[in-house]
């Protein structure tokens, strides 16, 4: 039998006693998190989360969280909040302090102010007996056994539990407000899914005279012109009313050279691909994507409510759009 590298033994502990922590979180729920909760969607200001240390970097993740997914929330330090900081605080937000203790100086400070203002304190602490814990209005009890350190001293076990019960909390929020990913994506505009969810085919298309459109009896030759100039490797074919009856692309090119034919005679018509793939300007760009993943196609005509020709999106403006 193989032994383990020590590396590795380690590193299965430490994923043990971290797993364990987050599993007692289970029997620790009771009705103090559902009041936290109801605290926070009551609330007519923000969730104020604070901690100091290790608990503070854990706050500060807990408040980006509440913040994306639909709680306006953000973080104060609490050492900061006694020179000033506090003035951020008012009557109308909640209050989430985090200490594994519930005895950490900087918080207990001003417990009293918060309390003095009228603001609901919610704690996350793994003692539930802590005067921190005691004094809230709603403590959310995050004990465990043990710190992955093996000394039993660095904060592992204790700021995983504390971050997994803030993620709870983010989402039970998120899911009582009904939060959808379109507004996920509007609190990230400049993400890969802010993009997919917030690029519209309008935002990506040619239009106008961009667009490149032939008639039906164009012939080949001046549709090689139109094609060459526009740089889409393609061109809508329309008819009179400006109706898209067809596309000519590379492709097609090529398979009509292959057949022999008179370029300066034959018509577009003759040879174009009739029934070609459309959409709307106002369709998610992420849909025309795959629509030409679909097809094994670079481009799709866009037309408009009417079927009448609106533009044009090519795969490399997605690419360029970051979509891809």
């Amino acid at each position: 039998m193989t032994t383990q590298p020590l590396f590795i033994q380690s590193a299965l502990r430490t994923i043990d006693l971290e797993q364990q922590a987050i599993n007692d979180l289970k029997s620790s729920l009771d009705e103090n998190f559902d009041k936290a909760c109801h605290f926070m969607l009551q609330a007519k200001g923000r969730i104020v989360v604070t901690g100091m240390g290790k608990s503070g970097h854990i706050g500060n993740k807990i408040a980006a969280t509440l913040a994306s997914t639909g709680s306006p929330a953000f973080f104060v330090h609490p050492g900061e909040a006694s020179h000033g900081d506090l003035g951020m605080i008012t009557k109308d937000d909640v209050v989430l302090a985090l200490s594994n203790s519930g005895n950490t100086a900087e918080i207990v400070t001003i417990v009293p102010l918060i309390k003095r203002m009228g603001a609901p304190l919610i704690t996350i602490t793994g003692n539930p007996q802590s005067p921190l814990s005691q004094a809230s209005d709603a403590n959310l009890n995050v004990s465990i056994d043990k710190e992955a350190c093996p000394l039993n001293l660095a904060p592992t076990s204790s700021t995983t539990a504390a971050l997994v019960m803030g993620d709870a909390l983010a989402i039970a929020l998120l899911e009582e407000k009904g939060f959808t990913a379109d507004d996920f994506a509007f609190s990230h505009p400049g993400g890969t899914l802010g993009r997919r969810l917030l690029l519209k085919v309008s935002d990506a298309m040619v239009y106008g005279d961009e667009i490149p459109r032939v008639s039906t009896n164009t012939t080949l030759s001046k549709a090689l012109v139109e094609i060459s100039e526009k740089r889409l490797g393609m061109t809508t074919v329309v008819d009179e009313q400006q109706k898209v009856v067809g596309v000519f692309t590379d492709g097609d090119l090529r398979r009509s050279l292959d057949s022999e034919i008179d370029i300066h005679r034959a018509t577009i018509g003759e040879l174009m691909n009739p029934g070609c793939q459309t959409v709307s300007p106002d369709m998610l760009a992420a849909s025309a994507l795959k629509i030409m993943e679909d097809n094994q196609i670079t481009s799709v005509v866009v037309v408009d409510q009417d079927d009448n020709l609106a533009g044009v999106v090519h795969l490399h403006a997605l690419l360029r759009a970051g979509l891809v």
